[in-house]
This record gives structure tokens, C-alpha cells and sequence, in this order.
């Protein structure tokens, strides 16, 4: 990887960087092994190249080769991510594809994500097929660009930090943000006022190292890229969500400058100078460059991860709006997201989510009640016809059958209106859902005989209100047998917490 310099700088510029050393110190697949896989994903072996005519390599890793490839039935360009599934030899590395899967599809009808169209697994590969950005990577453009003006790199950054706020929402850490893995959706000339339409279609890719927050068990995991890797994950202290807004803080001051923030000529050198965190910003060209963006980087790159601003709160920064980025409400983004999700729940977990918004207590939900309230009508509903109309607006292309089903799932009293109480329990992030306390309460609601478990009896009493029949006693089986994993005819605690956070 050569990151690109800058010739303006005072003093002497630091060399242009080599291309990376081993990732000798962070997370790498293990070797090759002659061996037979069995299935990763646990689904039917298909021939992709029935469906697929395989094209040029669009890129290489150490796990997996990405390929052009075009539906034979369409004609259509799509780029196929292909895992060798001999490379997969520990359990944990079969887990991480299961898990990369596992949220590109949690990230469906995300405007900044590239789009996962389907999964296909043979006896030699996993292929991922993926929407295709003709545009590149966005490093290909930085490596020949520079630095770049402030109101495009505003752009870029607004960019990112909407992948990055849907994937905190949603209890996801990317933990590998770099250029590399942002593609252009379209192929412009750079340069020209035409390219801010690319910037604001950057597309997240690569979801490899990306993994589900535990706010009760802080990861210690060492991974990423050694230009972009936060201090505490070097530190291997228990770090959290805040390591991507550091990430996303390196990759704007070298779209600002030219340069990464911390430099060196091996991966030891550049580990060294991270933690150091000796953060240049007095040479050239730092005097020319607004006070604000000054802020906003020292604020992003600040070496204790609580005093790092949240993806909300770089999306609100003034520094994006005087640079003409459009005001941007990132909650409202993942509303397509979270009713899709809702939407597949089994009813005891929609339940339980119903408990638990009205355990939360109300200084929790104060953003999503000023965004549900935003006009100050207290009694305001909204309609099925407004929902709908929200969804096609942000970015959904779902049919009218499928924006149908969304908003009848979020209807659960069926009489044509989303109330404040519904919005709430399908709006609640990860973190306000996941809190011990709020678990601990919602479970006790079920466990009605303060036996430690919930009986299908207490189940029934608490849905009896919901249906009734022959519906009611398929839906508590269906339940059991999804929940209950150890067959015990009654669910823990413990099975109670996995099915809230699954």
C-alpha cells in the first residue's frame, strides 16, 4: 500500500510510505490446508458458473480472491468474492465468514454499503456476490489526488461515517476502516465539481474483520491495518465501537494533508508512533486549513476513546455543513434496516422488545422521541401511507408488497397507525436493548413464578392476547424450538439474553 505524500510540507516530509510490511503483530489467516471443507455456511452446494460467467481479478487477499462476474440470465455486473474454504482451518476463521455474512445482510438497503445480492457456497469456495462500484477504490484516488480540498474530503467523511453509524446502531464494529475498503459506485473524472456525486456514493466494503459489540465483554482482539489501527486495540486493552472513529479520523487528516498522522517505515515504527500519539499539526499545510476541521480531527484521533465523538456526532459537526454537506439526520437512515430486522423476529422476541420500552427509562429514548415528536404533537401517529412513503425515501427499492408487510410488522395493534409506544420498540438501538439491567427486568416480566425460567405456560399467558387456537399453540413451538437450545422444555436466563441480542 503506498499512501500518498504531499510536496508543500515544511521542514523535511516524510518519505513516501512502502508498500505494508507483514501484518506480522495483527490477526492473519493461517496457511492453506490440504483438506476436505465441509459446508461453512450451511446451505445447499450450487455451481456458481451456472448462474455466474467468471471475469478478470477485481482484487486478492490472503483468505479470498474478488472477481468480476455477469448474471448469464441479465447481463448484469456483479463482483464475486471467492473464500477458499481450505484457508478456513479453525473454527473461529469458519465463524468469521458466517459472521461476515451475517451482517452484510443485516446491512441490506444501506445507501453507503455495498449491496450483498446472494450467497452461493460450492465444495471449494464461498462466493459472496456483491453489488459492483465501477468507480474503484477510494485509495487509488487519494494515492494519485494528494490531498484534497476541504469541501470534497467533507464529503468523503460524510460518507464513511454513515457506514459507521448504521453499523453502531445496529451493535456492529467494522474495525478495518481504511480507503482501501471504500469503492466509488461510479467512474468520474476527478477534479471536476461532478466528482462530489461520487464521494457522496462511497461504498463500504469488506466485512471480514467486522464483528458484534459486547458491551459487557470488551474485545481484545488484535486486528486491523497498521496505518489505522487505534492505540487501545495496540494496548490490547478492552476496547469498543470507538476504534472506527479513530480509523475514520486517520483516513481525513491524510485527506486533508496527504499524509498519515502516524508514520514509519516498519509496522513496529508506525505501532510506536500510534502510541505516541505525537499528532502533527503545525507544518504545511495545517495553517491553511479551517479551524474547524482542525478540531474535528484532534477530536477523532483523541488517544482516550471516551473523549472520541460518536458517528452521530461527526455526521451533526459544523465542519461538514460549512463545507456544504447536506444536514443529515443518521437515525432516520436505519429506519428501513430496523423494520426489515422487526419484520423477521418471532413474536416472543417483538414481545419482549415491547417490555423492554417500557422499562427503559425516558432520558434513554430522548432522541428517538424528538424524532418521532419532532412537530411537539404529543398524540401524533403516524400512518401506514406516511411509513411506507418514509421507507421509499431513504433508499429502499423493496416492492410495494414487501413495504406492505414492513409496516403491518410494526402495526402491532392493527389499526392502521404506528403509535409513539411501536415506533420505540422498533427504533431501540443496540446498546438501550442489550443493557443488563433492562434484560434482567424484561426476563423477570415473563418469569412470572420466579422459577429462573420461562415456562411454556408463562409463554402462552403472555401471547394469549395476540391470537388464540391452534395459531397460538404452533407459535409456542415454534418459539421453543428456535430459543430453547438445550431441549429442556423451558427457557434460561441465558437463552432469554441470546435470543434478544441473536
Amino acid at each position: 500500500m503506498n499512501i500518498p505524500t504531499t510536496k508543500d510540507q515544511k521542514n523535511t516530509p516524510p518519505p513516501p510510505p512502502p508498500p505494508p510490511p507483514p501484518q506480522e503483530e495483527l490477526r492473519q489467516p493461517n496457511p492453506a490446508a490440504l483438506m476436505r471443507v465441509d459446508s461453512i455456511l450451511g446451505i445447499p452446494q450450487k455451481d456458481i458458473k451456472k448462474t455466474y460467467k467468471m471475469g478478470r481479478e477485481l482484487g486478492r487477499g490472503k483468505f479470498a480472491v474478488t472477481s468480476l462476474c455477469i448474471e448469464k440470465s441479465t447481463g448484469k455486473k456483479y463482483a464475486c468474492k471467492s473464500i477458499q474454504k481450505v484457508r478456513l482451518v479453525t473454527e473461529g476463521e469458519k465463524q468469521d465468514v458466517k459472521r461476515e455474512v451475517k451482517i452484510m445482510k443485516l446491512l441490506r438497503g444501506q445507501r453507503n454499503v455495498v449491496e450483498l445480492k446472494e450467497e452461493i457456497e460450492d465444495s471449494r469456495c464461498v462466493h459472496l456476490v456483491m453489488e459492483y462500484c465501477e468507480g474503484g477504490e477510494l485509495f487509488e484516488k487519494m494515492k494519485s489526488k494528494g490531498r484534497f480540498c476541504e469541501k470534497i474530503a467533507a464529503r468523503i467523511l460524510s460518507s464513511i461515517m454513515k457506514v459507521v453509524y448504521s453499523l453502531h446502531y445496529m451493535g456492529v464494529m467494522h474495525r478495518d476502516l481504511k480507503p482501501e475498503n471504500f469503492l466509488l459506485a461510479k467512474r468520474r473524472i476527478l477534479g471536476f465539481i461532478p466528482c462530489f456525486a461520487d464521494y457522496t456514493l462511497l461504498k463500504a466494503i469488506d466485512f471480514g474483520l467486522s464483528t458484534f459489540i459486547d458491551e459487557g465483554k470488551p474485545n481484545q482482539e488484535k486486528v486491523g491495518t497498521a496505518f489505522y489501527v487505534a492505540p487501545e486495540v495496540l494496548r490490547r486493552q478492552g476496547y469498543g465501537k470507538q476504534v472506527d472513529i479513530w480509523s475514520a479520523g486517520v483516513i481525513l487528516y491524510m485527506l486533508l494533508t496527504g499524509v498519515p498522522p502516524f508514520y514509519g517505515e516498519k509496522e513496529r515504527e508506525i505501532f510506536d508512533a500510534i502510541l505516541n500519539a505525537d499528532l502533527d499539526m503545525e507544518n504545511r499545510p495545517w495553517p491553511s486549513i479551517s479551524k474547524n476541521a482542525k478540531e474535528l480531527v484532534k477530536k477523532m484521533l483523541s488517544v482516550d476513546p471516551m473523549n472520541r465523538p460518536s458517528a452521530a456526532d461527526v455526521l451533526k459537526h459544523e465542519w461538514l455543513e460549512e463545507n456544504g454537506v447536506a444536514v443529515y439526520n443518521p437515525r432516520e437512515s436505519v429506519l428501513l434496516t430496523q423494520m426489515k430486522c422487526f419484520r423477521g423476529m418471532n413474536k416472543f422476541k417483538k414481545l419482549a422488545r415491547e417490555v423492554i420500552a417500557d422499562i427503559v427509562p425516558p432520558e434513554e429514548l430522548e432522541e428517538l422521541r424528538a424524532m418521532f415528536w419532532n412537530d411537539g404533537d404529543e398524540n401524533k401517529v403516524i400512518s401506514r401511507e406516511e411509513l411506507a412513503t418514509s421507507l421509499g425515501m431513504h433508499g429502499s427499492n423493496l416492492r410495494p408488497d414487501e413495504v406492505e408487510q414492513i409496516v403491518e410488522a410494526a402495526d402491532f395493534n392493527g389499526d392502521g397507525f404506528i403509535n409513539y409506544k411501536e415506533f420505540i420498540t422498533v427504533m431501540m438501538n443496540y446498546e438501550t436493548l442489550h443493557k443488563e439491567e433492562h434484560l434482567i427486568k424484561a426476563f423477570k416480566h415473563f418469569d412470572k413464578d420466579e422459577s429462573g425460567f420461562i415456562s411454556k405456560e408463562e409463554l402462552r399467558l403472555a401471547l394469549e392476547k395476540h391470537m388464540t387456537g391452534d395459531e397460538l399453540t404452533q407459535t409456542i413451538e415454534d418459539i421453543f424450538s428456535e430459543v430453547d437450545k438445550n431441549g429442556d422444555g423451558k427457557i434460561s436466563q441465558k437463552e432469554f439474553y441470546e435470543m434478544i441480542r441473536s
